[in-house]
């Protein structure tokens, strides 16, 4: 037993003297490698350093528009009805297409800036009439010979040939009132008879006139001179009478122009659709064929495609128009870049910013979410985008600032300013030797700092600046 205990001892003691003489290879390389450095450094850089702000942003249309149907009312007061809808989302729409039928009416698209606020109708004039002859011309109805701007019989005629293309008749101006202009020829009718007969009241007289002149001159009929007065009496009153039926009919005339120049088809404001420019899109269909003609019906998009991104505060004052920016989606992989058009002079909500029915919104980090305040930005691309990115949420990054070409650029944590109002950065020579080289400092951005030393050749590319100290050696 004691033989026994005495090999245990010596085993165990083996064992203690295996492990402080056996060691793993990568204690071995652990154990020979040089001690952790006191400070941490980084390369000096000689390249382009550009300052960038990271956003989110919405691609919209220069123009979104929101259909919302005003067609008649139905029988027994019930409001209209959407009886067909021939367009789909993601359609492509072009000038003088029906968008949809409300209660037996189109609702079709025209090009023109100006929005819809009236019905247009014969005897018309404004801009708005001129835009509609220019989006008719456009479409090959021609308005001549009215002037720009006037709503005469070239206008009407072009307007009725619109209507026929479509496979529709246009509404009427007198409504249903009526036919004005009927019962203006029946006027000048009644009146061309009335003329008509007061003037062969006069001839009839003038002949009997002259007839009973003859009789008393040859009789020498002493009462000649009192029947001669009674006649002039009745001359005078028959000159009259062919006077006023003139009048009267000169009046019926005019009015039966005026009721001309009147009547003709009318555009009505409900009917029909102005956007800026086409091919234009339809976002979404909202309404369906036989519901009632509520709200909003479809949403469209016209124009080139921009990027809304809604910037805070500490971002905004970076960006400024003319800076170039990259737009990227994440859902379809494109990429592509633009240049910053605008920037608001005020904080906006993102309903504020919408405008013409388009919205932004932000992904609740670098940009408001939607409802949120922010400075509304706006990116046109360099080349048109893609209509299948419409409403998509993209990163945008813009370029706030840039270099001047390839400058020495240092990390930012490599500045370092003393008491004496002199910014340097510390060099570490290859013998671990260190000297401080005073510079001036430029453009910033992503966390480096391009840098210029004020004595020549003090600072050059690949130099090592202090960072910061190691955490497990010493400060220097």
């Amino acid at each position: 037993m004691a033989a026994i205990a005495l090999g245990a001892v010596c085993a165990t003691l083996g064992g203690l003297g295996a492990t402080l003489l056996v060691k793993s290879p990568a204690q071995a390389a652990a154990e020979a490698a040089a001690p952790p450095p006191t400070v941490l450094t980084a390369p000096v850089e000689h390249r382009v350093l550009k300052s960038s702000v990271i956003t989110r942003g919405e691609v919209v249309a220069e123009q979104m528009v929101e259909v919302t149907p005003r067609g008649a009312a139905g029988e027994g007061g019930a409001g209209p009805v959407i009886t067909k809808i021939p367009v789909r989302p993601g359609d492509t729409v072009r000038a003088g297409q029906v968008l949809m039928e409300v209660s037996g009416r189109p609702v079709f698209t025209l090009e023109g800036t100006l929005p819809v606020y009236r019905d247009l109708r014969p005897g018309a004039t404004g801009d708005d009439v001129q835009q509609l002859q220019r989006a008719l011309r456009k479409l090959g109805h021609e308005t001549a010979p009215d002037a720009a701007g006037s709503f005469g019989a070239g206008t009407k005629s072009a307007l009725n040939s619109l209507y026929a293309s479509l496979g529709y008749d246009p509404i009427p101006a007198h409504g249903e009132e009526g036919d004005p202009v009927a019962e203006a020829r029946l006027r000048v009718t009644s009146s061309e008879r009335a003329l008509e007969d007061a003037e062969d009241a006069v001839n009839t007289h003038d002949a009997a006139d002259t007839k009973g002149a003859s009789a008393a001159a040859s009789d020498a009929d002493p009462a000649g001179t009192a029947s001669a007065a009674s006649s002039d009496g009745d001359s005078g009153r028959l000159q009259k009478s062919v006077l006023r039926a003139r009048e009267d009919l000169s009046a019926a005339r005019k009015a039966l122009a005026a009721a001309e120049a009147a009547s003709g088809p009318t555009l009505p404001a409900a009917e029909v659709v102005f956007l800026k420019s086409f091919p234009a899109r339809v976002n979404a269909v909202l309404a369906r064929a036989g519901g009632e003609a509520t709200g909003t019906a479809m949403t469209l998009s016209s124009g080139r495609l921009v990027v809304q991104a809604y910037v805070p505060e500490y971002q905004k004052d970076l960006i400024r128009p003319g800076h170039m920016a990259e737009i990227y989606s994440e859902v379809t992989g494109t990429s592509a870049k633009g240049k910053v058009t605008s920037v608001t002079d005020k904080r906006l909500t993102a309903s504020q910013g919408q405008g013409e029915g388009s919205g932004s919104k932000g992904d609740g980090s670098e940009a408001p979410p939607q409802g949120g305040t922010g400075w509304l930005v706006e990116i046109t691309p360099g080349t048109p985008l893609k209509a299948d990115l419409t409403g998509q949420d993209v990163r945008v990054t813009v370029i706030a600032a840039s270099t001047d070409g390839k400058a020495l650029v240092v990390p930012i944590t490599a500045i370092s300013s003393g008491a004496d109002g002199r910014t340097t950065v510390t060099v570490v020579e290859t013998d671990g030797d260190r000297r401080q080289v005073e510079i001036r400092t430029g453009t910033e951005g992503d966390g480096f700092v391009a840098v210029t030393p004020t004595a020549a050749g003090s600072l050059a590319k690949d130099d090592r600046v202090i960072t910061g100290a190691s955490r497990e050696g010493n400060s220097p």
